[in-house]
């Protein structure tokens, strides 16, 4: 079977320091966390980042840091969210991809969440997707809702996106789609021809989803971002969900994609800066 790419969401948007001692506020400490993940078999690491009191902002100096600190520990993947969190302005959402990061990730389609409304409305994906191009960020899509995918054809009719693209689908979020095998499945059979994808299962779901996209093909996503549970009562720490999905695949036969593998099965060009103290995002 093709190699599993495994990304790791270990920050998020709406995750608080109250709810779990594990979560990352500093660039330092999500440095320290990209290289317990890459050791544990990681491949991707999605970044969201917090100001020192926890707080989320999408200040672009604060990712420029991040993003530093995660390439002193390590050769994962970096992958920006554009989606920030709840009331952030597409400026804002859009600023760090200056930083020229080699994935961000596009929602293709306003949601439910919670009790709030996480907008990306035409103008706010059309807009995130001019300056993923003009940064030559590599787009990731995000998949909350089956007409999501609709939304994903109609940005590609308008020239905006091509096919394949890297999908990611995230289930269980409170307002989207339900984290079942069922609509996994029904997902997945819907994709645009030649697309690689994960599953990001939100609570309790996350392990089982992963294990049905480890047997199918697919990829997966982990992290204290959709699930701070390794099981019922006990927290986690990124790096045990890491483990657990490659003692998984390990034992249904399935090897995991090193970063440099991950790069190659997404069109993700090869790595080269080397964290030898050139600042990010510049020439």
């Amino acid at each position: 079977m093709n190699p599993l790419i495994i990304t790791v969401a270990p920050v998020g948007a709406e995750l608080t320091p109250d709810q779990t001692p594990h979560l990352v506020i500093t660039p330092k400490k999500l440095g320290e966390v990209a290289r317990k993940i890459r050791e544990a078999g990681a491949s991707i690491i999605h970044v969201h980042v917090r100001n020192d009191d926890g707080s989320n902002t999408h200040e672009v100096e604060r990712f420029r840091d991040a993003y530093e600190e995660i390439r002193k520990n390590g050769d994962l993947i970096v992958q920006f969210s554009s989606g920030g969190a709840i009331g952030m302005t597409p400026e804002e959402r859009s600023l760090p991809l200056q930083l020229k990061p080699e994935m961000a990730t596009l929602t293709c389609g306003s949601v439910n969440f919670g009790d709030d409304i996480f907008e990306n409305s035409f103008p706010i994906m059309r807009g995130i997707l001019s300056a993923m191009d003009k940064y030559g960020v590599k787009p990731e899509l995000e998949i909350f809702d089956k007409g999501h995918l609709s939304n994903a054809r109609k940005l590609e009719g308008e020239g905006l996106l091509t096919f394949p693209q890297h999908v990611d689908f995230v289930l269980g979020v409170p307002g989207g789609l339900d984290a079942s095998v069922q609509n996994l499945c029904d997902l997945v059979d819907d994709l645009p021809a030649g697309c690689t994808w994960s599953v990001a299962g939100v609570g309790r779901m996350q392990l089982t989803l992963a294990m049905v996209a480890i047997a199918m093909g697919g990829h997966v996503r982990v992290g204290l971002e959709d699930n701070i549970y390794y099981s019922k009562g006990r927290l986690a720490t990124n790096e045990e969900l890491v483990a657990r999905v490659v003692r998984i695949a390990a034992e249904a036969g399935r090897p995991v994609a090193t970063p440099a593998e991950a790069r190659q099965i997404l069109g993700v060009n090869p790595l080269d800066w080397k964290g030898t103290g050139q600042k990010v995002g510049t020439p």
